[in-house]
């Protein structure tokens, strides 16, 4: 999850920033030779392939942070967080593709880096195979399972991320329920929140919110990455040189790169880049077909779907688009955190104004509530839309109040799982919303632009 830091790297290269800044830069990151002696590798396709990891590294951050932030422990010395960046060879887009942690991974034949003994191809969980063998083996394996050529490796730990988040002033995310995870500390209210760097490396790592484990992390993991490039394409960094180099020298500073990835293709990437904005970035997870996989001596694990995932690295091989077909929907749905389609919903006529309350329940079925279709007059009118609920379903009664914003929570114990909606004068709109089943892979691709805050969320 760090790694996402690194792809702002890339972004805010288009500052186009002379070559003698970015040199200076480029000095301070950390050589690895990542592709040393690899053999019988996939063909290159089209585009850019970048292979960004992010690790549990923390030896630069302080004893105030550790305890603030949850930090301690020992590190594990593996992959937090994986991600393939293809950039497209026009430079116009770039495909985000989270590999899980705990996916299902046939190693290469390799020398174990802590021993020194030679294995054989064996399973592993993905994440395992940066400890066994660090980046080379890391890359092949990914190679091996994609069939996609990666062309320049980068790893990022907590240090570069929290530093990176600050200097851009915080990125801004939101919530339609209350994340809560003991775990890392992360304790965040319903709403937007503008997130600095420590908070945000608790949003990102948290992974106890809920039953969806890593999935659910994962899809926060590209929120927040969508949100650090609006942050870093609307804010000016990429027209003032010096905020340029200070978020550069935060993210470079704890950074690992192989050697081919230096100062002219950051600047030839950049100049290329500078119409980049979150419309340009696309987000999906590999296909998962099995979840819960049980392998002997390692346990439970993701098993990727054959053909689905075959599909997709076929598409970033040929450099093609996966959102095809559809216009940029934009932040038009707000997310929230009960199934619509399980929550029953009675609309009353607050108001003088006939036939509304039928079209308030004819919008709020068409962005999937379960309406009576039998809409009511109410025994009075009320300025304020009132939405009264059984506290027992305060989760359904919170994600109608996100389809009618303004309108007012209104607890009546024992009424049971019918949510009632009094329409008042102040109604204006039913706002389109949109449920994520936490507990399941995400098979979707989102762009950027709609999964960014939204003005009502």
């Amino acid at each position: 999850m760090r790694a996402i830091t690194t792809l702002s790297v890339v972004v805010l290269a288009s500052a186009g920033i002379g070559h003698a800044v970015v040199t200076s830069l480029d000095a301070g990151i950390a050589r690895i030779d990542a592709f040393k002696d690899m053999k019988n590798r996939p063909h290159a396709g089209h585009g850019m392939n970048v292979l960004l990891v992010g690790t549990d590294g923390r030896d630069k951050i302080s004893e105030q942070e550790r305890r603030t932030y949850r930090l301690g422990g020992q590190p594990c010395h593996c992959t937090d967080t994986m991600m393939i960046v293809h950039i497209s060879e026009d430079r116009e887009r770039a495909t985000v593709v989270s590999l899980p942690r705990d996916s299902y991974a046939d190693t290469p034949a390799h020398v174990d880096q802590n021993t020194g003994r030679r294995h054989g191809p064996h399973p592993v969980k993905l994440n395992a195979a940066y400890a066994e063998g660090g980046p080379q083996l890391t890359i092949r394996t990914v190679e091996n399972m994609t069939h996609v050529k990666i062309d320049h490796y980068l790893e990022v730990d907590f240090t570069s991320f929290m530093r990176t988040v600050d200097v851009l002033g915080g990125v801004q995310v939101c919530t339609p329920s209350p994340l809560k995870d003991a775990y890392t500390g992360l304790d965040l209210a319903p709403g937007t929140h503008t997130l600095m760097g420590g908070q945000a490396l608790q949003y990102v790592r948290a992974r106890h919110l809920d039953g969806a484990s890593d999935l659910g992390r994962m899809k926060r993991q590209q929120r927040f990455m969508a949100a650090l490039i609006e942050k870093a394409t609307s804010s000016g960094v990429l027209l003032n040189p010096i905020k340029f180099r200070d978020v550069t020298r935060a993210v470079l500073g704890s950074v690992r790169a192989d050697a081919g990835f230096g100062t002219d293709e950051l600047l030839d990437l950049g100049r290329a880049m500078r119409s980049f904005s979150p419309s340009s970035s696309e987000f999906t997870t590999v296909p998962v077909g099995q979840m819960n996989y049980q392998v002997k001596g390692i346990g439970s694990t993701l098993k990727w779907d054959p053909a689905k995932a075959a599909q997709l690295f076929r598409s970033l091989h040929d450099d093609k688009p996966l959102a095809v077909d559809r216009p940029d929907r934009g932040p038009t749905a707000a997310p929230v955190e009960a199934d619509p389609r399980r929550i029953r919903v009675l609309v009353a006529n607050g108001t003088g104004i006939i036939g509304l309350a039928k079209r308030v329940d004819a919008a709020l079925a068409a962005t999937g509530f379960a309406t009576t279709h039998q809409p009511v007059t109410a025994l009075a009118h009320v300025k304020r839309t009132v939405i009264s609920y059984d506290p027992r379903w305060d989760r359904s009664a919170r994600s109608l109040a996100v389809a009618l914003p303004g309108s007012e929570l209104r607890a009546v114990p024992g009424q049971g799982p019918l949510m009632k909606v009094t329409v008042g004068a102040d109604f204006k709109q039913v706002n389109q919303v949109r449920f994520e089943d936490p507990g399941q892979p995400d098979q979707s691709v989102v762009r950027g632009s709609e999964v960014v805050c939204s003005g009502h969320a």
